[in-house]
């Protein structure tokens, strides 16, 4: 057995012993499929709801004065941001150019976005990071001159918007070992009507789909030496999988850090990431965005009024930080049901959990509801290389432009419910979860090879079992 398997042998079988019998971890112990099938994925912060709210019910085991702060933070997630000047002063300054105008816009319902039908399509569910070779004196991309970070579609009155992007698909065709032929969709992007010039000759793209936000709090409450202890960046195990931490910017506390938010990793904490997609999304400022999103040659977006200095004031990024860290993960269904039982053998047996770790205890954290919880994110928070299928080719902090972090899957099957769609990976590529698997590639290749040639039967098990989550 590897030091990878063993890894997650423990993992997984620590956790049937606890549940069982108090049995300690050993290199002898066997993969237990019993031990995934457990419906409290978030421990007691576990929501038993699985209709259209699903992904926004606050975490179980919060005090009624927290529950008060979470509405509070929810109403900011909610709420649309508007033009400034205007009479409510508490949510003005909204852009100049901007891609959302509010949380909610990206995240419905808290949940996942998906591609645009078209340039005109008024979902923002996914956007295109943009930036050119080297990095800034933190680590951070450098943004296009013209153009930023991310190509911001829309703009305020007597502001241009920077341009649009249509996608186009192309069609790979595909069979299963039993001789089953399958359809995947490579996508291909294309600016227009772009404002300020060219794009940079050697810009680097990347689209990215808004992902659904349960459970982020249980996230950064696991202890970082939880997570480092799985990175195993030179595979020394021999096993073909090496994840690796990213090392990215805390700007609050001015220190390289652990990466655990972001399909790069590329966010340290809920904070940031939230107060990140403030700026870049909805041109909202803060404590830690202090500048409107204009580069040099957009002078009417330099000029343009702005909704106070920051737009979000440090109380309310607070409350809207906990209402993201205390969003509740729904409860894991059909856990008696003979396929999705199967399923779970099924996964383990294709080597999912390798990097799709399956459960973890948290450590302390600020919000006593989120310390020491037993919980099933079914992620390892760590980068791998996807292969040249998955790559955009834009590197981010430590991230490579073929590397990814392992997204969690708890309340994936939730999302067609939720967000009445079923489009996966970090682009939304994938039309259904089997597309998702058989996009993986490069780390994950062994995994996507060993699905390809399971029976029709034990494939529909295995996406029973995600659907589950």
């Amino acid at each position: 057995m590897s030091r990878g398997e063993w890894r997650v042998t423990c993992a997984v079988v620590s956790l049937a012993a606890l549940l069982i019998s108090g049995i300690g971890c050993s290199d002898s112990d066997d993969l237990n499929a019993e031990a995934l099938l457990v419906a409290k994925l978030g421990g007691e912060t576990t929501a038993f709801t699985e209709n259209r709210n699903a992904f926004s019910m606050s975490a179980r085991n919060l005090t009624n004065s927290e529950r008060r702060t979470f509405e509070v933070g929810d109403s900011f997630f909610e709420q649309n941001w508007v033009t400034a000047p205007a009479s409510t002063d508490a949510r003005d300054g909204l852009g100049p150019t901007f891609n959302a105008l509010s949380c909610s816009s990206c995240h419905v319902l808290d949940g996942r976005g998906k591609p645009p039908e078209n340039a005109d399509d008024p979902e923002r569910g996914l956007l295109i990071r943009l930036s050119v070779p080297g990095t800034t004196a933190k680590g951070a991309p450098i943004g296009d001159p013209n153009y930023g970070n991310q190509l911001q579609d829309r703009a305020i009155n007597n502001v241009e918007p920077e341009g649009k992007f249509t996608i186009t698909y192309t069609e790979i065709n595909g069979n299963y070992a039993d001789g089953e032929p399958y359809t995947l969709l490579m996508p291909t992007y294309q600016f227009m009507e772009l404002a300020f010039g060219e794009i940079s000759e050697n810009v680097m793209t990347s689209p990215r789909v808004a992902p659904v936000v349960i459970g982020m709090g249980l996230l950064e409450a696991i202890d970082e030496a939880d997570i480092l202890a799985q990175a195993d960046p030179n595979d020394e195990d021999g096993d073909g999988i090496s994840g690796r931490a990213n090392m990215v910017w805390d700007t609050e506390r001015g220190i390289a850090t652990l990466g655990r938010f972001g399909w790069k990793a590329n966010a340290p904490n809920i904070k940031q990431q939230a107060l990140d997609a403030f700026a870049g999304d909805i041109g909202i400022t803060s404590e830690q965005h202090l500048d409107e999103n204009c580069p040099p040659v957009q002078t009417a977006c330099s000029a343009a009024p702005n909704g106070g200095e920051p737009e979000i004031p440090p109380a309310r990024a607070e409350r809207l930080a906990f209402y993201t860290r205390t969003l509740a993960v729904p409860a894991m269904r059909n856990v008696e049901e003979r396929e999705v039982r199967k399923g779970a053998e099924m996964f383990l047996k294709a080597g999912c959990a390798a990097c799709h770790t399956p459960s973890y205890t948290t450590g302390t954290h600020d919000i006593a509801a989120l310390s020491e919880q037993t919980i099933f994110p079914y992620t390892d928070l760590l980068l791998h290389d996807m292969g040249e299928g998955l790559a955009d080719g834009r590197p981010d902090f430590l991230a490579s432009g073929s590397e990814w972090r392992t997204p969690p899957l708890w309340g994936i099957g939730l999302v067609e419910r939720v967000n009445n769609h079923t489009r996966f990976l970090h682009d939304g590529r994938a039309r259904n979860l089997a597309e998702a698997i058989l996009w993986h590639g490069g780390e994950a290749e062994k995994s996507r090879d060993a699905f390809r040639n399971m029976s029709k039967t034990e494939r529909a098990a295995l996406i029973a079992f995600l659907k589950s989550l």
